[in-house]
């Protein structure tokens, strides 16, 4: 004869045993959706990178830089570049198609790509989606005149509207 207690312990098991069955045939199976919704679609991919209006090769070259906060001081800010051409900037191209300059805080220049947006601004960043924490948008872009600002506010707030001049072509 069992016992109460070892039948209790046994019959626990038991129905922890089926239990597991009876999961692990629910993990198995298919059942077909009883809502009316459609299933979710899958995410798109990253969509590729936009053109941008500005082509690499009309701002590689030498630049003087200089920065502003206030856009009052734009005026005086760009004849500071221009004073700066005695030890300018350079802007270099890239190997695979984009200019080489440096990202916040970074001291070694690298490839960042020129790129677009659906709403007709243009960035420089890395690789990947336009206006990305670590792009910079063109403010404004005369052929002379850069006007760049940092997306990340931290970087943008210590470096201000960044305006590059470019410098005459040397004699």
């Amino acid at each position: 004869m069992i016992s109460s207690r070892n039948a209790r312990t046994v019959a626990n098991l038991a129905a922890a045993s089926a239990l597991a069955v009876l999961l692990a045939a629910c993990g198995s199976m298919s059942l077909p959706s009883l809502s009316s919704n459609p299933a979710p679609e899958a995410e798109p991919g990253v969509a590729p990178e936009m053109p941008a209006t500005i082509r690499a090769d009309e701002i590689v070259g030498r630049w003087g830089l200089a920065s502003f906060q206030n856009p009052n001081d734009r005026a005086r800010t760009e004849a500071a570049a221009r004073g700066q051409c005695k030890q300018p900037y350079v802007i270099g191209a890239g190997t695979s198609g984009g200019v080489v300059m440096h990202l916040a805080d970074q001291a070694t220049p690298q490839e960042l790509r020129l790129k677009g947006s659906p709403g007709g601004k243009n960035y420089i960043g890395p690789p990947g989606p336009a206006g990305g924490e670590q792009d910079r948008e063109i403010i404004s872009f005369d052929g002379r005149v850069l006007i760049t600002r940092f997306i990340d506010k931290d970087a943008a707030v210590r470096y201000g509207n960044m305006v590059y001049v470019r410098c005459a072509p040397r004699a």
